[in-house]
């Protein structure tokens, strides 16, 4: 993402800062040097504003002390300083950042460190930065990709891959963000991935084919639909997963077909259609059995619960219509006529209007569940196939053309369906070679904006509302996005006026926490302090290292394959550090590419990594090593230069080898 919403809003704040807000005294419950427990409130009032700021276990367990290594539960309580009254729907940021000194920081050097860390650079990276989102894209290969959209080096930002058995159809991500599961279909396994770490923790066997994935409101069931090998109608249906333990629970057939799964909002029953029976069947979670079938039509395609209605929808694509059955005594209550070719239905936020998107009509039917009519039927772009909300607008994606509409909810109620349009790429997704089933279109943190995964631009884009065209976007490295997810770990509004976010607390010593709220402007450093952790004990203290280029100033080829050797040195003992297995970099040629590469260890403290740097230029190269929590900017990087022809090693060069 070349400029995000929040990038653009945080810049423009802090300008304003340095120029209006001058140094302003701590407030006595801010007192720097002082060691502040767990659970005690810190407060500063700032133009008006009061902001409290607590930090403590998740639990709510007041120890006295946070200990390195845990989770904790940031807050920031804001109000008005004058009255009290609770100030919601703000955007605050904050950061923790490693004191480098035992002296508190003064006011300007606190709106300094803010600069820094919303400048996005590698080198001046917060130790913990509570503003994250991760942007994830579902591949057509046997990968995910990880994309940080604010990591300040490389045109597409890419974090991580996270590597599959075979690639992935559908996705879902549990409410803390901490685990993401993955339907596998080739395998018949559903991947479960670590978001920590990004690192696939489990293959769960489920049955054959697994294809949709959905996780019943309370989270306490993850639903599996295996759709079975043809002739098998006894094994496709519904497999639930414990979603804590991992484990198995039941396997229920429920019908031939394709399936798609809605829960009611009481987390009592499922629904499951069965695409090839033409039935919709009704699971009691409790007891996690089949207690109805219900014939809806030929080829029932898509289904949705609406908590206004109180009623489960299934669209029929064969029939062309929407039926609603009472989600009480589950007998069909209405059948509303559109036209044959509808698919996915999905509601709006409320519950109260639904969309069906219909691919043969090129067109968006729209429903009242409050009265079970179709209001509006719109026409969108050809072959739509996908429907995405955010507060105040539908999103429609449309494989035959490069176009997304968006129609804006607030008009519905007053009759007016109005469709607007901007181009989500240079290529309809349609021309990729594989569609997919999970979400191409999801809100994008910052509100009022979205991503858009086009797989045959090999491209995200970020889209904000109100803007005739995408804002930015993330190249994927030549891989097909085939969906977007977003991992949010930033400052999220929990309660009136009460942002918090959890993270865990990478180092022990005392932490600045500085916060930045943006309108009205206000910036502050707070503090936390965390002691060492005994269960950590035997955990090596994290080593200075520095690395040490084998051959200086060597000129690498531009598009060859070369190795990159290198020595890593403890500063502290000035010796070659061995047996490192999980030495990684990052090479970087600022603004246009970046490579990540696993590191071999070759002799006495010595490595290598094969790299081919992609055209000529002037290229640094992090590492990090998770083993001793040395992360990528904690080390010094190598300068490394490619010309178009290969410039051998001087006289002076070989001598050093």
């Amino acid at each position: 993402m070349n400029k995000t919403g929040r990038r653009i809003a945080l810049a423009l704040s802090l300008a304003c800062l340095f120029v209006l807000e001058g140094a302003v005294p701590a407030s006595p419950q801010d007192e720097p040097g002082k060691s502040i427990a767990a659970g005690v409130a810190q407060t500063t009032v700032r133009e008006g504003i009061s902001v409290e700021f607590t930090i403590e276990p998740p639990s709510g367990e007041k120890t006295g002390a946070l200990l390195e290594g845990t989770d904790v539960e940031v807050r920031f309580r804001v109000s008005d300083a004058a009255t009290g009254t609770l100030l919601s729907g703000l955007h605050p940021s904050a950061w923790m950042d490693l004191r480098k000194s035992s002296v508190a920081g003064e006011p300007a050097g606190c709106r300094e460190k803010i600069q820094s860390f919303i400048a996005g650079s590698l080198r001046s990276r917060a130790e913990i930065d509570l503003n994250t989102y991760y942007v994830l894209a579902l591949n057509d290969e046997a990968n995910l990709s990880v994309i940080d959209p604010l990591f300040g080096f490389g045109g597409s930002k890419l974090l991580s891959l996270v590597l599959l058995k075979s690639p992935g159809e559908d996705w879902v991500l549990m409410r803390d963000g901490k685990r993401l599961f993955v339907t596998m279909p080739q395998v018949n396994q559903v991947a479960v991935v670590d978001t920590a770490s990004w690192k696939v923790v489990a293959d769960l066997d489920v049955g054959l084919r697994p294809t949709r994935l959905a996780l019943q409101p309370d989270e306490r069931y993850l639903w599996v639909s295996a759709e079975g090998a043809e002739g098998t109608p006894d094994q496709s249906g519904a497999v639930v997963i414990d979603a804590r333990s991992l484990t198995v629970v039941a396997r229920i057939p429920t019908g031939a077909g394709h399936h798609e799964i809605a829960f009611r909002d009481d987390d009592r029953y499922a629904y499951v259609t069965n695409r090839d029976a033409g039935t919709l069947s009704v699971i009691d979670i409790g007891r996690l059995v089949k207690v109805k079938e219900i014939v809806t039509g030929a080829r029932p395609a898509g289904v949705a619960f609406s908590t206004t209605g109180q009623a489960v929808y299934v669209a029929d694509e064969t029939d062309g219509t929407v039926v609603m059955i009472d989600a009480r005594s589950h007998q069909i209550g209405a059948r509303m006529e559109a036209k044959p070719g509808v698919r996915a239905i999905r509601f709006a936020p409320g519950g109260r209007w639904g969309f069906v998107v219909n691919g043969r009509e090129n067109a968006v039917h729209i429903f009242d569940a409050s009265i079970n009519r179709i209001l509006h039927t719109a026409t969108v772009g050809a072959e739509p196939d996908q429907v995405a909300f955010t507060e105040t607008h539908a999103y429609i994606r449309a494989t035959g053309s490069e176009a997304v509409s968006l129609i804006s909810l607030a008009g519905l109620a007053q009759g007016i369906a109005t469709v607007a349009e901007f181009p989500g790429g240079q290529i309809a997704a349609g021309k990729a070679p594989k569609g997919g089933l999970a979400d191409a279109i999801v809100p994008a943190p910052e509100g009022g904006s979205v991503l858009v995964a086009n797989p045959a631009d090999k491209t995200i884009y970020y889209y904000k509302e109100g803007m005739a065209a995408p804002m930015g976007s993330f190249r994927n490295y030549g891989r097909l996005p085939r969906a977007v997810l977003v991992v949010d770990r930033s400052l999220r509004e929990s309660s009136p006026g009460v942002y918090s976010t959890t993270a865990k607390l990478t180092q022990h010593g005392t932490y600045d926490v500085p916060f930045l709220l943006d309108s009205p402007r206000v910036t502050h450093c707070f503090e936390a302090t965390a002691k060492p952790n005994p269960a950590l004990s035997k955990t090596p203290a994290k080593p200075s290292l520095r690395v040490e280029r084998t051959v200086s100033d060597q000129v690498f080829p531009v598009g060859e394959a070369v190795r990159l050797r290198f020595k890593m040195i403890d500063a502290g003992s000035n010796e070659p550090r061995s047996g490192l297995t999980d030495v990684r970099l990052l090479a970087v040629l600022p603004g246009t590419w970046q490579q990540r590469e696993r590191v071999e260890a070759t002799s006495e403290g010595a490595y290598e990594a094969t790299l081919t740097l992609p055209r000529a230029g002037t290229y640094y190269v992090f590492f990090e090593v998770p083993s001793l929590r040395v992360r990528l900017n904690q080390i010094i990087p190598l300068v490394l230069r490619a010309a178009e022809k290969k410039i051998e090693p001087t006289q002076a060069q070989e001598s050093t080898k």
